[in-house]
């Protein structure tokens, strides 16, 4: 059972890190973990080191069930048996059984990162810094840079150098909806009104009003904040009408592949305990939290024997507070020796 994490320590990392390692303790001597008799726990923690820095980490929990786990080790280019419970946290540029690296700078003046587990990559891709910019046209400068960012990741990993095996790539991918494309959708009978910065003459926010209705305000739009009138819109049927505005992914559909959406937008939710199902009015909600799988990584999940009801795609905790994000997840049954010969050997990365 893979645990992929983003921001480790939370936003607040400085006064948070220190209950990191705790926490996994707990969790690892659980009642409920007893059955997980090996694992494997890496921590990106050292935030002093701005240059190395992701916040990324990964958790991996291995059933007794589940025999004759491989780990690969990227020091030694060869597969090791994984036995017993490892924690590496601190900075993980002191185990060779992961590989972290950075974007180049040029990608996006607040760089992430990259790094890989198993066959599995958790990454985490560059966000909307500004509602107003990212309406300015469609798609939005955010989503070129995400989609040089993702072809870059997948370059990587499946450089023509070495064995091609299936492959997830999965996280906080921050794709969005064509933010001018869903607002010319929900104020398509409003008129705009554009507030300048007086000495710049920068937009500072748009509003859109009713025509009628004594001018109602439909959706105030800021830098940081996305206001619209009624976010039920969002929820209605698990958010289906906005699927048509969730475009990112297209350029990569010869090359990822994804189980239908049927849940609702998972991004940017209430951290107020009390509104677990609220969205925050900073964004425009979007599914940025997503699994996506390899062509033949699909074939493995879509096999005969991953009866309807052991193939899950959905969103976690839907009616309470998790974050500003939903975490998703995607499960199936995996018969034993599927894919490869060597079907229990895996590499592993995280990306940034």
């Amino acid at each position: 059972m893979p645990l992929h994490c983003q921001e480790v320590g939370g936003k607040n990392y400085e006064a948070s890190m220190a209950h990191v390692d705790c926490f996994v303790k707990e969790l690892l001597s659980s009642d409920a973990m007893k059955e997980y008799s090996r694992a494997r726990v890496y921590l990106d923690e050292n935030y002093k080191s701005q240059e190395h820095f992701t916040a990324l980490g990964s958790c991996y929990f291995l059933h007794e069930s589940l025999k004759n786990i491989h780990q690969f080790d990227f020091k030694a280019k060869k597969f090791k048996k994984v036995v017993g419970k490892e924690i590496y946290s601190d900075t993980l540029e002191s185990t060779s059984m992961l590989e972290k690296e950075k974007f180049p700078q040029d990608y996006f003046p607040e760089v992430r990162t990259i790094s890989h587990a198993f066959d599995l990559v958790n990454i985490h891709l560059f966000h909307d810094a500004s509602n107003i910019l990212a309406r300015e046209k469609s798609p939005s400068v955010y989503s070129g840079m995400r989609q040089k960012a993702l072809g870059f990741v997948l370059d990587r990993i499946t450089d023509q150098r070495f064995e091609k095996v299936p492959y997830f790539v999965f996280g906080d991918f921050n794709f969005r909806l064509d933010t001018r494309q869903v607002i010319e959708s929900l104020c398509s009978t409003a008129t705009m009104q554009t507030v300048r910065v007086g000495d710049t003459n920068e937009v500072e926010k748009l509003i859109f009003r009713e025509s009628e209705n004594d001018r109602k305000v439909v959706l105030q739009l800021e830098k940081k904040l996305f206001n619209y009138i009624n976010q039920d819109v969002f929820r209605e049927n698990n958010g289906a009408l906005f699927l048509q505005f969730d475009s990112e992914l297209s350029c990569f559909k010869e090359r990822l592949h994804e189980l239908e959406i049927s849940f609702p937008p998972s991004y940017p939710y209430s951290e107020d305990s009390s509104q677990g199902k609220q969205y925050m009015d900073t964004r425009c909600p979007a599914w940025c939290d997503r699994v996506l799988m390899s062509a033949t990584a699909k074939d493995l999940v879509l096999k005969p024997e991953n009866e309807e009801k052991y193939l899950v795609y959905d969103n976690i905790g839907p009616n309470v507070c998790m974050g500003d994000h939903k975490p998703v997840y995607l499960s199936f049954r995996l018969t034993a020796g599927a894919g490869k010969p060597n079907a229990n050997k895996h590499k592993c990365c995280n990306v940034q």
